[in-house]
């Protein structure tokens, strides 16, 4: 695939954080954590492709994806199909809850689903591995239009200078690029040059 095609995984880290994408995507920094490894646990089962039957749904493992158009790429974890109806399935370690960074990576799988097959996909899944519950993801105008903006944002900042840190102490906690980032550190020596 072409390098200015965005990887969705990453796309989920631009809406996470602009300072993480850049340092993970621009700078190629990766730094394990708790998080990171029981992420890469949890997806031991489901990282091999395949495809199989569960009653009337056939599952589509690693189904990799493109979109022209947009210029993004990636691995959706699985596709689910059942009465002519396709729906993307991502995996993911943490608790159940309004996370538009999973929210804008299932959605952008699901364009780049549509782009390949020409079907309408009206909704997509997410396994919160904490819950162990699905969350149903509805494929809204909205959410459609939100996803292509954040790609957009994210190719111009990919050309752009490292954002500054963001104020979100909970998320810049739990980071895996936190030692790498040092978003207390900067902010601290900002605020002393002002």
């Amino acid at each position: 695939m072409n390098e200015d095609y965005l990887p969705l995984a990453y796309l989920n880290a631009w809406e996470y954080c602009p300072r993480r994408f850049y340092l993970e995507y621009v700078l190629g920094e990766m730094e394990d954590n708790e998080h990171i490894i029981l992420g890469r646990h949890i997806h031991r089962n489901i990282n091999e492709d395949g495809t199989f039957q569960d009653g009337e749904t056939l599952i589509y493992q690693q189904q990799w994806v493109w979109s022209e158009r947009l210029k993004v790429s990636g691995v959706i974890d699985a596709v689910e199909e059942c009465d002519g109806q396709l729906v993307p399935v991502e995996y993911k370690k943490g608790k159940m809850a309004q996370h538009l960074n999973d929210h804008f990576q299932l959605c952008a799988a699901a364009l780049c689903l549509e782009e390949r097959t020409g079907r309408n996909i009206t909704y997509g899944e997410i396994f919160y591995h904490a819950n162990r519950r699905r969350q149903t993801v509805a494929f809204t105008p909205q959410l459609r239009q939100m996803t292509e903006q954040a790609i957009a944002l994210a190719h111009v900042a990919s050309q752009n200078k490292m954002p500054a840190p963001i104020d979100h102490t909970k998320k810049c906690q739990s980071c895996s690029l936190q030692r790498i980032c040092l978003p207390f550190e900067v902010k601290q020596l900002k605020s002393q040059e002002s």
